[in-house]
């Protein structure tokens, strides 16, 4: 079985690399101080198991999860016991490790990872927002009906009960709610990435630390919204 260790302590690594190598059905293939080199990785390669501290700098190990879209077998090594019962809300979470971990337990996990099988949903072609595929998007102001490109709207804004609507010409204040406009937006180019923003995905320029640039805007990343833009970033 391949697998790779990510763990911001070198220490913790060279420990699980040394475990690992014990067992002939492991293959290390590599190991990563942070979760975005390992989620580059993962981009380029299949992988069986996964050795995944929980507790890192910037983005912890239940964010690296819920970023990955069909997650191998996670294994959770820690010193942490707090986040037992939480980590096994995640199928592809077969084990939780505690710090210092002996080679009896150690042989135990590998033993669990052989017995579970992780069940990956076929998803559905049907998704929220696909009656949007003409590109066009008509908005009420003033009781005058508005035809808005898609590909030219940049932001959606949540301002009380009005949304402002940021486009490449112009803006334009509408009666309504983030909620609701979401609905008619397509997947695979909007993204909530704020519980008062929506992006339009492909106009991102960059991304630092919690937040995106648009054009002159920048617009925070909600921790809970992270991990949905993590994995549609296409990174190399």
């Amino acid at each position: 079985m391949n697998c790779i260790i990510v763990d911001d302590e070198a220490t913790a690594r060279a420990i699980v690399e040394k475990l690992c190598n014990q067992f002939s059905e492991l293959d290390l293939i590599d190991q990563f101080d942070n979760a975005i080199d390992a989620i580059k990785f993962l981009n380029q390669h299949q992988i069986d198991v996964i050795f995944l501290d929980i507790h890192m700098p910037g983005f912890s190990g239940i964010d690296f999860v819920q970023t990955l879209k069909n997650p191998p077998k996670i294994v959770l090594t820690t010193s942490d016991t707090d986040f037992a019962i939480a980590a096994y809300e995640y199928e592809a979470i077969v084990d939780y490790l505690v710090k210092p971990i002996s080679a009896d337990r150690f042989e135990k996990s590998i033993q669990k990872i052989k017995n579970t099988s992780i069940h990956i949903p076929v998803e559905s072609n049907l998704n929220p927002g696909s009656d949007a595929t003409n590109g066009d998007l008509y908005i009420n102001i003033d009781r005058r009906l508005i035809k808005l490109k898609l590909h030219e709207i940049l932001i959606i804004e949540a301002q009380g009960d009005y949304i402002e609507i940021k486009t490449t010409k112009t803006n334009y204040r509408v009666h309504t709610t983030l909620k609701k406009i979401k609905e008619k937006l397509p997947n695979k180019t909007f993204l909530q990435i704020h519980r008062s923003y929506i992006i339009n995905f492909t106009k991102i320029i960059d991304i630092e630390d919690n937040s995106v640039l648009i054009e002159k805007s920048v617009i925070p990343i909600s921790r809970s919204n992270r991990p949905e833009l993590m994995r549609r970033l296409n990174l190399l």
